[in-house]
């Protein structure tokens, strides 16, 4: 979760394409102009250990968009694929 947070702060497509579940992937990754990124809080984890196939990871991701702070609070989902772990999908909470 964290290196895909700082993937998106420095805007890193070819490292979130690569940790993107494949049946989700989208075809590219769309980056907010205006957009900065200040800090990443994990909230919550479940499962993701070595001897899960799947995890969850809740967080609070602070950003400035365009001088304007905001929050984005995420459940996101994570599965092993290929040995690795990639991002499934998340559900955006309030």
């Amino acid at each position: 979760m964290r290196s895909r947070y700082a993937a998106f702060a420095v805007e890193d497509e070819a490292y979130l394409m690569r940790t993107w579940h494949p049946t989700t992937r989208p075809a590219r990754v769309e980056f907010e102009r205006g957009m900065r990124w200040t800090g990443l809080e994990i909230e919550d984890v479940s499962g993701g250990s070595p001897f899960h196939t799947t995890g969850t990871v809740t967080f609070r991701a602070g950003y400035a968009h365009r001088g304007e702070p905001g929050e984005l609070r995420e459940q996101s989902r994570f599965a092993r694929h290929e040995g690795a772990w990639v991002y499934v999908d998340g559900v955006v909470t309030t």
